[in-house]
Protein backbone atom coordinates (compact mmCIF):
# COMPACT_ATOMS: atom_id res chain seq x y z
CA UNK A 1 0.00 0.00 0.00
CA UNK A 2 2.82 2.34 0.92
CA UNK A 3 4.47 1.67 -2.45
CA UNK A 4 1.24 2.61 -4.26
CA UNK A 5 0.99 5.80 -2.18
CA UNK A 6 4.62 6.63 -2.98
CA UNK A 7 4.04 6.11 -6.72
CA UNK A 8 0.91 8.27 -6.59
CA UNK A 9 2.85 11.03 -4.82
CA UNK A 10 5.64 10.85 -7.42
CA UNK A 11 3.15 11.10 -10.29
CA UNK A 12 1.47 14.06 -8.60
CA UNK A 13 4.83 15.85 -8.45
CA UNK A 14 5.87 15.03 -12.04
CA UNK A 15 2.54 15.84 -13.74
CA UNK A 16 2.59 19.60 -13.09
CA UNK A 17 6.13 19.82 -14.46
CA UNK A 18 5.12 18.20 -17.75
CA UNK A 19 2.14 20.55 -17.99
CA UNK A 20 4.21 23.70 -17.46
CA UNK A 21 4.45 26.11 -20.36
CA UNK A 22 7.81 26.69 -22.02
CA UNK A 23 9.64 29.87 -21.08
CA UNK A 24 11.21 30.20 -24.54
CA UNK A 25 9.54 30.91 -27.88
CA UNK A 26 10.02 28.29 -30.60
CA UNK A 27 9.96 29.34 -34.27
CA UNK A 28 10.23 27.06 -37.33
CA UNK A 29 9.98 27.48 -41.09
CA UNK A 30 11.50 29.26 -44.07
CA UNK A 31 15.26 29.40 -44.56
CA UNK A 32 14.72 32.80 -46.24
CA UNK A 33 12.90 34.32 -43.25
CA UNK A 34 15.19 32.53 -40.76
CA UNK A 35 17.89 35.27 -40.68
CA UNK A 36 15.28 37.97 -40.03
CA UNK A 37 13.56 36.05 -37.21
CA UNK A 38 16.96 35.22 -35.73
CA UNK A 39 17.96 38.89 -35.57
CA UNK A 40 14.66 39.86 -33.92
CA UNK A 41 15.03 36.92 -31.50
CA UNK A 42 18.47 38.21 -30.51
CA UNK A 43 17.05 41.70 -29.96
CA UNK A 44 14.36 40.26 -27.67
CA UNK A 45 16.93 38.23 -25.74
CA UNK A 46 19.18 41.24 -25.22
CA UNK A 47 16.38 43.00 -23.36
CA UNK A 48 16.94 40.59 -20.48
CA UNK A 49 13.26 40.02 -19.72
CA UNK A 50 12.82 36.98 -22.01
CA UNK A 51 15.01 34.13 -23.16
CA UNK A 52 16.23 34.36 -26.75
CA UNK A 53 13.71 32.46 -28.91
CA UNK A 54 14.82 29.25 -30.63
CA UNK A 55 14.62 29.64 -34.43
CA UNK A 56 14.90 26.59 -36.69
CA UNK A 57 15.31 26.55 -40.47
CA UNK A 58 13.05 23.69 -41.58
CA UNK A 59 11.73 25.06 -44.87
CA UNK A 60 8.27 26.59 -45.22
CA UNK A 61 6.45 23.33 -45.99
CA UNK A 62 8.27 21.36 -43.30
CA UNK A 63 7.63 24.16 -40.83
CA UNK A 64 3.89 24.14 -41.47
CA UNK A 65 3.77 20.39 -40.76
CA UNK A 66 5.35 21.03 -37.36
CA UNK A 67 3.34 24.20 -36.69
CA UNK A 68 0.05 22.50 -37.59
CA UNK A 69 0.73 19.34 -35.58
CA UNK A 70 -1.29 20.62 -32.64
CA UNK A 71 -1.50 23.00 -29.70
CA UNK A 72 0.79 22.57 -26.72
CA UNK A 73 4.33 23.08 -25.45
CA UNK A 74 5.73 20.37 -27.72
CA UNK A 75 4.67 22.27 -30.87
CA UNK A 76 6.07 25.54 -32.34
CA UNK A 77 4.59 28.95 -31.58
CA UNK A 78 5.43 30.78 -34.80
CA UNK A 79 6.02 29.82 -38.44
CA UNK A 80 8.30 31.68 -40.84
CA UNK A 81 7.06 31.41 -44.43
CA UNK A 82 8.42 32.55 -47.79
CA UNK A 83 4.98 32.05 -49.33
CA UNK A 84 1.44 32.36 -48.07
CA UNK A 85 -0.13 29.51 -46.12
CA UNK A 86 -2.30 27.27 -48.31
CA UNK A 87 -5.89 26.35 -47.59
CA UNK A 88 -4.86 22.70 -47.23
CA UNK A 89 -2.33 23.71 -44.57
CA UNK A 90 -5.00 25.72 -42.76
CA UNK A 91 -7.25 22.66 -42.90
CA UNK A 92 -4.45 20.50 -41.46
CA UNK A 93 -4.00 22.98 -38.62
CA UNK A 94 -7.75 22.97 -37.89
CA UNK A 95 -7.89 19.15 -37.91
CA UNK A 96 -5.17 19.08 -35.26
CA UNK A 97 -6.77 21.69 -33.03
CA UNK A 98 -4.88 24.77 -34.26
CA UNK A 99 -8.05 26.79 -34.77
CA UNK A 100 -6.72 30.35 -34.77
CA UNK A 101 -3.72 31.60 -36.76
CA UNK A 102 -2.65 35.20 -37.25
CA UNK A 103 -0.81 36.25 -40.42
CA UNK A 104 1.84 39.00 -40.52
CA UNK A 105 3.42 40.17 -43.78
CA UNK A 106 6.88 41.38 -42.82
CA UNK A 107 8.11 42.59 -46.23
CA UNK A 108 9.32 41.30 -49.58
CA UNK A 109 12.14 39.30 -51.08
CA UNK A 110 13.45 38.45 -54.53
CA UNK A 111 14.52 35.00 -55.69
CA UNK A 112 17.90 35.17 -57.39
CA UNK A 113 19.77 32.94 -59.80
CA UNK A 114 23.35 33.64 -58.77
CA UNK A 115 26.87 32.52 -59.59
CA UNK A 116 30.42 33.13 -58.43
CA UNK A 117 32.05 36.47 -59.16
CA UNK A 118 34.92 34.45 -60.66
CA UNK A 119 32.64 33.91 -63.68
CA UNK A 120 30.84 36.41 -65.94
CA UNK A 121 27.48 37.70 -64.78
CA UNK A 122 24.65 36.08 -66.74
CA UNK A 123 21.47 37.42 -68.29
CA UNK A 124 18.56 34.98 -68.41
CA UNK A 125 14.95 35.13 -69.52
CA UNK A 126 12.13 33.25 -67.82
CA UNK A 127 11.78 31.16 -70.99
CA UNK A 128 15.47 30.18 -70.96
CA UNK A 129 15.32 29.15 -67.28
CA UNK A 130 12.22 27.05 -67.91
CA UNK A 131 13.85 25.33 -70.90
CA UNK A 132 17.01 24.64 -68.89
CA UNK A 133 15.33 23.27 -65.75
CA UNK A 134 11.95 21.78 -66.73
CA UNK A 135 11.60 18.01 -66.63
CA UNK A 136 9.73 18.12 -69.95
CA UNK A 137 9.93 20.74 -72.70
CA UNK A 138 8.19 21.18 -76.06
CA UNK A 139 9.97 19.21 -78.77
CA UNK A 140 10.34 20.07 -82.49
CA UNK A 141 6.81 18.84 -83.23
CA UNK A 142 5.32 20.67 -80.25
CA UNK A 143 4.84 17.54 -78.14
CA UNK A 144 6.45 17.37 -74.71
CA UNK A 145 9.72 15.45 -74.51
CA UNK A 146 12.21 14.69 -71.75
CA UNK A 147 14.52 17.70 -71.42
CA UNK A 148 17.38 17.07 -73.89
CA UNK A 149 19.49 20.13 -73.09
CA UNK A 150 22.92 19.44 -71.60
CA UNK A 151 24.50 22.90 -71.78
CA UNK A 152 23.20 26.46 -71.51
CA UNK A 153 24.26 26.96 -75.13
CA UNK A 154 21.92 24.09 -76.12
CA UNK A 155 19.07 26.14 -74.63
CA UNK A 156 20.05 29.35 -76.42
CA UNK A 157 23.14 30.09 -78.56
CA UNK A 158 23.58 33.38 -76.68
CA UNK A 159 24.26 31.51 -73.41
CA UNK A 160 27.64 30.03 -72.38
CA UNK A 161 28.83 26.60 -73.45
CA UNK A 162 28.69 25.27 -69.87
CA UNK A 163 26.96 22.21 -68.48
CA UNK A 164 23.62 23.11 -66.85
CA UNK A 165 24.24 22.80 -63.11
CA UNK A 166 21.84 24.59 -60.78
CA UNK A 167 21.80 24.19 -57.00
CA UNK A 168 18.41 24.87 -55.45
CA UNK A 169 15.99 24.18 -52.62
CA UNK A 170 14.03 20.95 -52.00
CA UNK A 171 10.23 20.53 -52.35
CA UNK A 172 9.65 21.49 -48.69
CA UNK A 173 10.99 24.99 -49.38
CA UNK A 174 8.80 28.03 -49.94
CA UNK A 175 11.54 29.35 -52.21
CA UNK A 176 11.08 26.26 -54.40
CA UNK A 177 7.31 26.86 -54.48
CA UNK A 178 7.76 30.51 -55.41
CA UNK A 179 10.41 29.68 -58.04
CA UNK A 180 8.00 27.19 -59.62
CA UNK A 181 5.18 29.73 -59.67
CA UNK A 182 7.13 32.81 -60.75
CA UNK A 183 9.95 31.45 -62.91
CA UNK A 184 8.84 28.07 -64.22
CA UNK A 185 5.24 29.12 -64.88
CA UNK A 186 6.42 32.41 -66.37
CA UNK A 187 8.69 30.61 -68.82
CA UNK A 188 6.13 27.88 -69.46
CA UNK A 189 3.51 30.43 -70.52
CA UNK A 190 5.86 31.74 -73.20
CA UNK A 191 4.80 28.67 -75.21
CA UNK A 192 1.26 29.30 -76.59
CA UNK A 193 0.12 25.66 -76.29
CA UNK A 194 1.21 25.44 -72.66
CA UNK A 195 -0.32 28.82 -71.88
CA UNK A 196 -3.62 27.56 -73.33
CA UNK A 197 -3.35 24.43 -71.17
CA UNK A 198 -3.63 26.59 -68.03
CA UNK A 199 -7.14 27.67 -69.03
CA UNK A 200 -8.18 24.13 -69.98
CA UNK A 201 -6.67 22.15 -67.11
CA UNK A 202 -4.74 24.08 -64.45
CA UNK A 203 -3.72 20.93 -62.54
CA UNK A 204 -2.14 19.42 -65.65
CA UNK A 205 -0.52 22.78 -66.44
CA UNK A 206 1.15 22.85 -63.01
CA UNK A 207 2.27 19.23 -63.30
CA UNK A 208 4.07 20.08 -66.52
CA UNK A 209 5.35 23.53 -65.65
CA UNK A 210 6.41 22.97 -62.03
CA UNK A 211 8.26 19.68 -62.55
CA UNK A 212 12.04 20.14 -62.34
CA UNK A 213 14.66 17.90 -63.91
CA UNK A 214 15.85 14.82 -62.04
CA UNK A 215 18.84 13.98 -64.24
CA UNK A 216 21.46 15.97 -62.31
CA UNK A 217 21.04 19.36 -63.98
CA UNK A 218 19.00 20.57 -60.98
CA UNK A 219 20.59 19.60 -57.67
CA UNK A 220 18.62 19.77 -54.43
CA UNK A 221 20.95 21.40 -51.94
CA UNK A 222 18.82 21.31 -48.77
CA UNK A 223 17.36 24.14 -46.71
CA UNK A 224 20.70 25.78 -45.86
CA UNK A 225 21.10 28.63 -48.34
CA UNK A 226 24.53 29.48 -46.95
CA UNK A 227 25.66 26.04 -48.10
CA UNK A 228 24.57 26.89 -51.66
CA UNK A 229 26.63 30.08 -51.49
CA UNK A 230 29.69 28.09 -50.37
CA UNK A 231 29.23 25.61 -53.23
CA UNK A 232 29.00 28.42 -55.78
CA UNK A 233 32.27 29.85 -54.51
CA UNK A 234 33.84 26.40 -54.85
CA UNK A 235 32.35 25.80 -58.32
CA UNK A 236 32.31 28.96 -60.50
CA UNK A 237 30.53 27.06 -63.31
CA UNK A 238 27.39 26.40 -61.23
CA UNK A 239 24.37 28.58 -60.46
CA UNK A 240 22.30 28.71 -57.28
CA UNK A 241 18.72 29.65 -56.39
CA UNK A 242 17.97 31.42 -53.10
CA UNK A 243 16.54 34.59 -51.55
CA UNK A 244 17.91 38.08 -52.21
CA UNK A 245 19.03 38.51 -48.59
CA UNK A 246 21.72 35.85 -49.07
CA UNK A 247 22.95 37.68 -52.17
CA UNK A 248 23.03 40.90 -50.16
CA UNK A 249 25.12 39.25 -47.43
CA UNK A 250 27.61 37.71 -49.87
CA UNK A 251 28.08 40.38 -52.54
CA UNK A 252 31.84 40.06 -52.24
CA UNK A 253 31.65 36.44 -53.49
CA UNK A 254 28.55 36.04 -55.69
CA UNK A 255 26.42 38.01 -58.16
CA UNK A 256 22.80 37.83 -59.24
CA UNK A 257 21.86 37.19 -62.86
CA UNK A 258 19.48 39.57 -64.59
CA UNK A 259 16.08 38.05 -65.41
CA UNK A 260 14.16 39.49 -68.35
CA UNK A 261 16.63 42.37 -68.32
CA UNK A 262 16.20 43.37 -64.66
CA UNK A 263 18.87 42.89 -61.99
CA UNK A 264 17.94 41.63 -58.51
CA UNK A 265 18.51 44.83 -56.56
CA UNK A 266 16.82 46.48 -53.60
CA UNK A 267 15.05 49.16 -55.68
CA UNK A 268 13.94 46.85 -58.50
CA UNK A 269 12.36 44.44 -56.01
CA UNK A 270 10.78 47.20 -53.91
CA UNK A 271 9.30 48.85 -57.01
CA UNK A 272 7.99 45.54 -58.40
CA UNK A 273 10.13 45.67 -61.56
CA UNK A 274 12.12 42.52 -60.79
CA UNK A 275 9.97 39.63 -62.09
CA UNK A 276 10.82 37.13 -59.34
CA UNK A 277 9.75 38.80 -56.10
CA UNK A 278 7.42 37.55 -53.35
CA UNK A 279 6.03 38.55 -49.94
CA UNK A 280 7.38 37.06 -46.70
CA UNK A 281 5.23 36.10 -43.71
CA UNK A 282 5.26 35.10 -40.06
CA UNK A 283 2.30 33.09 -38.70
CA UNK A 284 1.33 33.08 -35.02
CA UNK A 285 -0.42 30.30 -33.11
CA UNK A 286 -2.87 32.45 -31.15
CA UNK A 287 -3.57 29.74 -28.56
CA UNK A 288 0.07 30.02 -27.39
CA UNK A 289 0.18 33.79 -26.97
CA UNK A 290 -0.95 33.87 -23.34
CA UNK A 291 0.98 30.77 -22.25
CA UNK A 292 4.42 31.26 -23.83
CA UNK A 293 6.11 34.41 -22.48
CA UNK A 294 7.42 36.97 -24.96
CA UNK A 295 5.32 36.22 -28.05
CA UNK A 296 3.56 39.59 -28.06
CA UNK A 297 6.86 41.36 -27.42
CA UNK A 298 8.57 39.43 -30.23
CA UNK A 299 5.78 40.40 -32.65
CA UNK A 300 5.93 44.05 -31.55
CA UNK A 301 9.69 44.11 -32.15
CA UNK A 302 9.37 42.35 -35.52
CA UNK A 303 6.76 44.80 -36.83
CA UNK A 304 8.39 47.94 -35.41
CA UNK A 305 9.78 50.60 -37.76
CA UNK A 306 13.24 50.09 -36.28
CA UNK A 307 13.06 46.47 -37.49
CA UNK A 308 11.03 46.27 -40.73
CA UNK A 309 11.00 49.96 -41.68
CA UNK A 310 12.85 51.46 -44.65
CA UNK A 311 15.86 52.26 -42.45
CA UNK A 312 15.32 49.28 -40.13
CA UNK A 313 17.92 46.73 -39.13
CA UNK A 314 16.17 44.01 -41.17
CA UNK A 315 16.47 46.11 -44.33
CA UNK A 316 20.21 46.26 -43.67
CA UNK A 317 20.19 42.43 -43.85
CA UNK A 318 18.29 42.25 -47.14
CA UNK A 319 14.58 42.48 -46.27
CA UNK A 320 12.68 44.67 -48.75
CA UNK A 321 10.19 46.74 -46.68
CA UNK A 322 6.62 47.10 -47.88
CA UNK A 323 5.08 50.56 -48.46
CA UNK A 324 4.60 52.69 -45.32
CA UNK A 325 0.80 52.30 -45.35
CA UNK A 326 1.14 48.52 -45.64
CA UNK A 327 3.65 48.41 -42.77
CA UNK A 328 1.27 50.44 -40.59
CA UNK A 329 -1.59 48.07 -41.42
CA UNK A 330 0.49 44.97 -40.66
CA UNK A 331 1.64 46.52 -37.37
CA UNK A 332 -1.96 47.20 -36.35
CA UNK A 333 -3.08 43.70 -37.38
CA UNK A 334 -0.18 42.19 -35.45
CA UNK A 335 -1.15 44.05 -32.29
CA UNK A 336 -4.71 42.70 -32.54
CA UNK A 337 -3.75 39.17 -33.72
CA UNK A 338 -6.98 38.75 -35.65
CA UNK A 339 -7.41 35.11 -36.78
CA UNK A 340 -7.01 34.36 -40.49
CA UNK A 341 -10.28 32.91 -41.75
CA UNK A 342 -9.54 31.64 -45.24
CA UNK A 343 -6.78 31.93 -47.80
CA UNK A 344 -7.83 33.99 -50.82
CA UNK A 345 -7.21 32.65 -54.30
Amino acid sequence: MRRLEACALLLALVAPLSAQARDQIRIVGSSTVYPFSTIVAEQLGRGGKFKTPIVESTGTGGGFKLFCAGVGVDTPDLEDASRRITQSEMNLCAQNGVKEIAEIKIGYDGIVVANSKKSPRQAFTLRQLFMALAKQVPGPNGHLVANPYKTWKDVDPSLPDLRIEVLGPPPTSGTRDAFAELVMEGGCKSFPDLKALKDKNEDEFKQVCHALREDGAYIEAGENDNLIVQKLVANPKAFGIFGYSFLEENQDKIQGSTIDGVAPEYDSIAQGRYPVSRPLFVYVKIAHVNSIPGIREFIAELTSEKAMGEDGYLAERGLIPGPSAERARERENASKLKPLERVEG
